[in-house]
């Protein structure tokens, strides 16, 4: 389905009835890499709608010419967010690229967000910035490998830090179809522009549930960033996965699964906390 806003009309999948999670990929995939590795999780939850959004520019969201850079890709997530959840509460997920513009959407209507999760995503937007381990390999199947197309060899070695036929089919499903329907010029102006303009650093902590999930062997965004914003996020859990790169949710799914899990349950415990305050 897509909501029209006037000068974009964003694509994006609803499922469920509940508490409304909204999930944002990452830079150049579509809805389909969160709607992978989300919704096995809520396979055995009730009571969440999952609301998955494909950015400008990819997946079925044509890149708009007025979208110049990250400011305007946060203005058309902000304004989708609005559209489709006008004045209520949620709960807000980001892998990568998305994870940044989710820290964006807490900077600027925080107090909507009730729990934040990110995946694989940077602190400084800035790569000379970022301080990366050397690209890791930890299981290769030779065979396999070999029987690849080099542009599909390129695209999953470069970057993969187990390479086996599991992950290998996931990124098939989940991430591969939305690099195909990526608009590259559109995104390669993006990329021009890819910082906020802003600060997002906090200028008070976001005292409610949150999950910063990162791979100890991710050469693209890393991890040790992460400690700088530690006290900027009193009710978060920080986790660095072994055996897990860029792809940590398709490398690490069994412990992606339960700290994904956990954080829910963070969440709803305290809306249902904040609710009885009220009551009071």
């Amino acid at each position: 389905m897509f909501c029209d806003l006037g000068d974009i009309q964003v694509h994006y999948e609803r499922y469920g009835k509940g508490k409304p999670v909204v999930m944002i990929h990452g830079f150049t995939p579509d809805y389909r890499l969160m709607a992978g590795c989300m919704e096995p999780v809520f396979a055995g939850r009730e009571g969440y709608e999952r609301i998955y959004l494909d950015l400008p520019g990819m997946g079925r969201t044509k890149g708009e010419e007025w979208i110049k850079g990250t400011d305007d890709m946060l203005d058309a997530v902000l304004r989708f967010i609005d559209a489709i959840l006008p004045k209520q509460s949620f709960l807000l997920a980001g892998e990568s690229y998305g994870g940044y513009l989710a820290r964006g959407i807490v900077a600027k209507i925080g107090e909507r967000v009730d729990g934040l999760l990110t995946i694989c995503s940077p602190i400084y937007a800035e790569h000379e910035k970022r301080i990366l381990p050397e690209h890791t390999v930890l299981k290769r199947d030779d065979e396999l490998i070999a029987s690849l197309s080099e542009e599909e060899e390129l695209e999953f070695a470069s970057i993969a830090v187990v390479q086996d036929q599991y992950t290998l089919d996931r990124m098939r499903k989940e991430i591969t179809p939305g690099i195909q329907m990526a608009d590259s010029a559109f995104l390669e102006k993006i990329q021009q522009n890819y910082a906020l303009s802003f600060p997002i650093d906090l200028p008070e902590p976001f005292v409610k549930p949150a999950l910063f999930l990162t791979g100890r062997q991710d050469a693209v965004v890393g991890y040790k960033d992460h400690w700088d914003i530690l006290d900027q996020f009193p009710r978060a859990s920080f986790a660095i996965l072994d055996r897990a790169g860029h792809n940590l949710q398709i490398e690490q799914p069994a412990v992606f699964h339960a700290l994904v899990d956990d954080w829910l349950n963070r969440a709803n415990k305290a809306v249902l906390e904040g609710q009885r305050k009220t009551e009071r």
